[in-house]
């Protein structure tokens, strides 16, 4: 498979610090750093939340988009985890990201500048075309929701 091409905009409060990069062959996920200033940590309290800047814009191509996850380090160690896991970005948006991180830990835990703080993952996009009809087709799980797979009865 050939690599999507990503056009990345580094913003003046992100000088110096690096590029997305995957850290492994087969990683998924391009690291991605918070871009805070170095003598002006953000902290975030425990059960609080706060939106940390990365420095960077994207631009997409049409047909994707890129989601912003957590990194299991984090939520393993700390229990700092990003908020609206995935966060989307859409291929016309053009502002910088930002990864809502909250801390469900018990200890207040400082984002620091260059820290690793999510992860961004390229996907495709499929659009639907939304029908309306008087009824679906039945299957073998029917209405069951929640809890209801697996169950036997």
């Amino acid at each position: 498979m050939s690599p999507i091409q990503l056009q990345v905009m580094q913003l003046s409060h992100a000088a110096g610090l690096p590029l997305p990069e995957y850290q492994t062959e087969h990683a998924a996920g391009l690291d991605l750093m918070a871009a805070v200033p170095q003598d002006q940590p953000i902290v975030i309290g425990p059960g609080t939340y706060a939106m940390i800047p990365t420095g960077l814009c994207i631009a997409l191509p049409p047909g994707t988009e890129a989601q912003v996850r957590p990194r299991s380090g984090l939520a393993a160690k700390n229990g700092v985890t990003v908020l609206n896991s995935p966060g989307t970005i859409d291929a016309d948006y053009r502002g910088e990201i930002k990864i809502i991180l909250i801390n469900h830990g018990r200890e207040p835990f400082e984002v620091t500048r260059g820290m690793r703080v999510g992860q961004m993952v390229i996907a495709p996009v499929a659009h639907a075309e939304v029908k309306i009809v008087p009824t679906l087709a039945d299957t073998k799980r029917g209405m069951g929701g929640f809890g209801s797979t697996g169950v036997k009865t």
